[in-house]
C-alpha cells in the first residue's frame, strides 16, 4: 500500500522527489502532529505570481482552502494571507474565512506589518502553501531565475523566528524550502538559488496543492475522520479561480490546469488519497 507521501510525489516533473531522502519518511504525518498539537488560530499563506502570464497561478489557493476547511472542522480559526495579485482568487473560494492582504512594500514596512499581524491575530501556527520565499539575497526568484519581487509581498517576515510552522512546496523556491537550502542546488531542475526561509516542518509534493491534500489526509487518519475534499469540490475550486483570471503555472495561460495537469489528470491524486483513507478504514 502506498503511503500518503508516495501518492503526493507521483507524476513528479521537477525532480522534487529527489529531496525525499533528506526528510523524515512520514513528513506529512510529522506536520500533521505538529498542527494538532497547536490548536487555536492558523494563518495560511498562499499565492504565487507567474511573470510570463501576468497573473497568479492555480497552484496554492485550492490546497489552502482544502486545508482551511479541514482545520475549520477541527475548531481552528482560519485566516488566509496573500497579496493583491492572489487576493481575488483566495477571497472568492475562502468560504467565509477572512483573507488578509499583505502589502507589497519595503522590507521595513513589511516587517512592521508582519509584527502587527502576529500581534493582532495571535496565531498558534503558520502554514505556507506554494508561496515564493526569500533567497539569501532577499530576492524572490521564479523557477527560471527571474525576479518577481515587484509582484510578491514579503510574507516571509511572518515566518522568520515564528516557532511553529509548516511549509509546502514543489520546486525549491517556496517558503519552507530553507530547511533544505544547502542541498537543493545539487539537484537538477530545482530552483537555484533556493529559498532560505525555513519552517518547522516541510512537505514536498509534485504539485503544492497535492501536498496540502496529503496533509489533510494525514490529519484525517490521526483524528479518525475523513476531512479531505472530493475531486468534484477541487475541480470547482480550480474552475472558479480560473474564471477570475488565475493561470496555469506551467503553460502560463488562463486554462483549467494546475502545473500542466488538466482537471482529469489532477484529480488522480485526490482519488488516490481517498482510496488510501478507505483502505485505512477512515470514513
Amino acid at each position: 500500500m502506498k503511503t500518503v507521501e508516495d501518492i503526493i510525489l507521483d507524476f513528479d516533473q521537477r525532480n522534487i522527489s529527489s529531496l525525499r531522502k533528506h526528510l523524515p519518511a512520514n513528513f506529512c504525518g510529522e506536520a500533521s502532529h505538529l498542527i494538532l498539537k497547536n490548536p487555536g488560530t492558523v494563518l495560511i499563506a498562499t499565492g504565487f505570481y507567474i511573470l510570463a502570464g501576468g497573473a497568479a497561478e492555480t497552484d496554492g489557493p485550492p490546497g489552502a482552502i482544502a486545508l482551511g476547511d479541514c482545520l475549520n472542522s477541527l475548531g481552528y480559526k482560519v485566516y488566509y494571507v496573500t497579496d493583491k495579485y492572489s487576493k481575488p482568487f483566495v477571497e472568492a473560494i475562502s468560504k467565509g474565512n477572512k483573507v488578509i492582504e499583505f502589502p507589497i512594500c519595503s522590507h521595513q514596512e513589511s516587517k512592521q506589518f508582519a509584527t502587527e499581524t502576529l500581534d493582532k491575530y495571535k496565531p498558534s501556527i503558520l502554514i505556507s502553501i506554494e508561496r515564493c520565499g526569500f533567497t539569501e539575497k532577499r530576492d524572490y526568484l521564479n523557477r527560471y531565475g527571474n525576479s518577481i519581487a515587484d509582484y510578491n509581498a514579503k510574507i516571509d517576515y511572518l515566518f522568520e523566528g515564528f516557532p511553529v510552522s509548516v511549509g509546502i512546496g514543489d520546486g525549491g523556491n517556496e517558503i519552507g524550502m530553507g530547511t533544505l537550502a544547502a542541498v537543493i542546488p545539487h539537484y537538477e531542475n530545482l530552483s537555484s538559488p533556493p529559498s532560505v526561509t525555513k519552517t518547522s516542518k516541510l512537505i514536498i509534493s509534485s504539485v503544492s496543492n497535492w501536498g496540502a491534500y496529503g496533509l489533510v489526509t494525514s490529519i484525517s487518519t490521526i483524528v479518525g475522520k475523513r476531512l479531505l475534499i472530493s475531486k468534484d469540490e477541487e475541480i470547482d475550486l480550480i474552475k472558479k479561480i480560473v474564471g477570475l483570471g488565475a493561470i496555469d503555472g506551467t503553460t502560463n495561460v488562463n486554462v483549467n490546469k494546475v502545473d500542466g495537469f488538466n482537471l482529469r489528470e489532477n484529480s488522480r491524486i485526490i482519488t488516490s488519497l481517498h482510496r488510501y483513507l478507505e483502505q485505512s478504514n477512515i470514513n
